[in-house]
């Protein structure tokens, strides 16, 4: 028997995620593997059940904290495991709708829904698309329009799939149930299942539409405007409620999701809310002192380096960082200061230096004379 995949490794996510890492990743491992999307990927059916297990696992802490401590073995016997290899996909579905969206897996999972005369009713595939944003617009917030293609109603046929001017047939071999029961061992069980003519919808096309080829939906150019408020992150989304693809038989709508690429900026590098500026500065600058000018968001800030500032020593400018996403508190520019020492010197520098030099031991440099004066206590401890 195959050993099982690491459930970290499956679901793409480190040993120190937190539950919300580890159910966004689960939500889009199974969007990329799930069957309705890779039908002709036999693997990909096994690939879903594997993320749907590995969720159970790892989004339970009991049963996380198990299996951390003691691998795959851990778990055998525990109490609510499931099965996956046996289960269908509206069972997996059904164990977690707070993920699937009241009955939709997020990012173009399967439909499901209730029924209305004889036929069921199916929300539409949640969809993602990408939004890059600068640093700056990230400071400020912004409202992008994006382009994106989706599936969408028909407006041939309505979306019924129909050729107009036939309307849908029920079933008749459900009888426009879109369930069909089985009995077997002399009638000592009963199984219902769906109706492998009508796929459960208890209706029929006779005439199919033209446009969609019955299918009820065609694919359609959209755009939309999406507000983006101030302080998001990289890899954050934005979900616009009723953009996805359309549901069928008089189903919702799924929704669109918008994830967020922030771009690199050439000069400041973001650290939560604070942003973080490396600043060169010679080493007179920091002996004796100076004003300096840095990047920011807003333009040029002045700074003033202390005399006697030492590399790496962070300054730090308050509000000139960004909003925090919740609060709408900014956070603080951070001046990293790093001292370049010249490589050459002219004469005359390098006279005035070595002047210099003679004076360091006795007045300039007392961290020097505090570290010179233990390591003689050190190598004189060696010598006895």
């Amino acid at each position: 028997m195959p050993s099982k995949q690491d459930y970290y490794e499956t679901l793409g996510v480190g040993t120190d995620s937190n539950p919300e890492e580890i159910k966004r990743s689960y939500r889009r491992m199974a969007l990329k593997y799930h069957p309705d999307k890779n039908r002709d990927d036999k693997g990909a059916e096994q690939k879903f059940k594997e993320c749907a297990e590995a969720y159970e696992v790892l989004s339970d802490p009991e049963k996380r904290q198990r299996y951390d401590q003691y691998g795959h073995a851990g778990l055998r016997g525990a109490a609510g495991m499931h099965d996956f290899s046996h289960m269908g996909f509206d069972d997996i579905f059904s164990m977690f709708d707070d993920i699937f969206g009241g009955g939709i897996f997020g990012g173009g999972g399967r439909r499901r829904g209730g029924r209305t005369g004889g036929q069921r009713q199916a929300r539409g595939y949640d969809i993602e698309t990408q939004i890059e944003l600068t640093l700056k617009e990230v400071q400020t917030g912004v409202e992008k329009k994006i382009e994106f293609k989706r599936r969408d109603h028909c407006d041939h046929c309505g979306g019924n799939g129909a050729e107009p001017g036939h309307d849908l047939q029920p079933c008749e071999q459900c009888g426009g149930q879109g369930q069909v029961a089985q009995t077997g061992m002399g009638g000592l069980f009963r199984m219902v299942t769906t109706c492998p003519q009508c796929q459960g919808k208890g209706k029929v096309i006779t005439h199919r539409c033209k446009t969609c080829h019955g299918e009820g939906t065609v694919v359609k150019q959209k755009k939309v405007s999406v507000k983006i408020p101030a302080g998001i992150s990289d890899g954050q989304a934005v979900r616009i409620t009723g953009e996805g693809e359309a549901g069928q038989h008089g189903g919702p709508s799924g929704d669109l999701y918008c994830y967020m690429k922030v771009q690199p900026h050439p000069l400041l590098l973001r650290n939560d809310d604070d942003l973080v500026v490396r600043v060169p500065i010679s080493f007179t600058q920091a002996t004796l002192g100076a004003k300096i000018e840095v990047p920011s968001l807003n333009g040029r800030q002045e700074v003033a380096i202390p005399a006697g500032t030492q590399h790496g020593e962070v300054l730090k400018i308050k509000h000139e960082g960004l909003p925090n996403l919740q609060t709408g508190l900014r956070g603080s520019l951070l001046v990293q200061i790093l001292i370049e020492i010249p490589k050459k010197l002219n004469k005359q520098q390098e006279k005035l230096l070595r002047q210099f030099a003679e004076t360091e031991h006795k007045t300039v440099a007392p961290e020097r004379k505090k570290f010179m004066d233990k390591l003689k206590e050190y190598l004189a401890g060696d010598d006895e």
